[in-house]
């Protein structure tokens, strides 16, 4: 899947191009598409002051997270017991396990840290075993949660269901994407469901956990594209895309999702409080959703328009 200009600098000359002849009331969102990750942060933002946003999770989750924080105070305290254990296990890991350029067991790229590897990647196990045992409390309850808040998120913008409106192409040439590739069956089928998501976010990248935040970046950077599209699943389905769209349209911002996953998913991969990122960054996405929308409309008027008129300019 590649495009004929790749990279970051093509999608910027794309939203200069279109910056140019935007109406006033899309300069703003305009300016926010330039720097996806500002999305998640305002999500945080927005889940933490809004009481429309907040109250509704918390009712919801607040009887199984306190269970859920009973059970994982009594773990934590049996862990406790076994930490020296535990950490002698992480010791001989690390022993033969390969060397991260810049860590030592004390020192990162030259600066001491306040705690040893082995210590830091014991506390980071912990935190993710209590995790595990609070998302098991949570499971049904926190996925309600997520949806309300999209569902909120949607409807403090002033919108209903006829906003999202059918997918219309943005590029004159946009990338072609083999669906039907031995590889893609096999990613869509294996890697695309939950399966595929406990395969790589609970096996495969478990290992770098244990590396003091080099680890939860590494991690982040696999997960991101996965997490982004996860996160505006949503958004799709409101517009009926077909798998093809979504994977063009995808493409076609493909640095933008990478570094909304990106942070979307380091702000998840925190232990205990990353549950609750899950709910801030369904805001976060609502509100990406929202804006993409916005020009989508513009760029399907500006279609109109050019086919009413034909010496009007095109929109790309």
């Amino acid at each position: 899947m590649s495009l004929t200009a790749d990279g970051p600098e093509a999608q910027e000359a794309l939203f200069e191009k279109a910056a140019e002849h935007v109406p006033p009331n899309l300069k703003r969102a305009t300016l926010r598409l330039e720097f996806p990750p500002s999305y998640v942060l305002v999500g945080v933002y927005r889940l933490f002051t809004d009481k429309s946003l907040y109250k509704p999770a918390w009712d919801k989750c607040k009887h199984a997270t306190r269970r859920g924080a009973i059970v994982g105070t009594i773990w934590a305290r049996f862990a406790f017991l076994t930490f020296s254990i535990q950490k002698t296990f992480i010791e001989l890991f690390l022993a033969n396990s390969p060397r991260i350029i810049g860590l030592s067991r004390d020192t990162m790229f030259g600066y001491k840290i306040p705690f040893n590897v082995h210590t830091y990647a014991a506390i980071m196990i912990l935190g993710s075993q209590i995790t595990q045992i609070l998302r098991f409390f949570l499971n049904k309850n926190i996925r309600i949660a997520r949806d309300r808040a999209w569902d909120q998120t949607v409807a403090s913008r002033g919108k209903g269901p006829d906003f999202w409106q059918p997918y219309v192409e943005e590029w004159e040439n946009p990338p072609k994407i083999e669906m039907e590739s031995a590889g893609q069956k096999f990613t869509d089928k294996w890697l695309g469901g939950w399966f595929g998501l406990f395969v790589i976010k609970r096996i495969l990248l478990s290992p770098f956990q244990v590396y003091p935040f080099v680890g939860m970046a590494v991690s982040a950077w696999f997960k991101a594209l996965g997490t982004s599209h996860f996160l505006h699943r949503r958004y799709f389905e409101s517009k009926k895309m077909t798998k093809q769209q979504v994977a063009v349209f995808m493409e076609e911002r493909k640095w933008d999702y990478r570094v909304f996953g990106f942070t979307a998913a380091l702000l998840e991969g925190i232990p205990i409080i990353g549950l609750v990122f899950t709910v801030s960054n369904r805001v976060g996405a609502a509100m990406w959703a929202h804006d993409l929308e916005k020009r989508q409309h513009f760029v399907a008027e500006e279609r109109l328009h050019a086919r009413a008129s034909p010496g009007s300019r095109k929109t790309e």
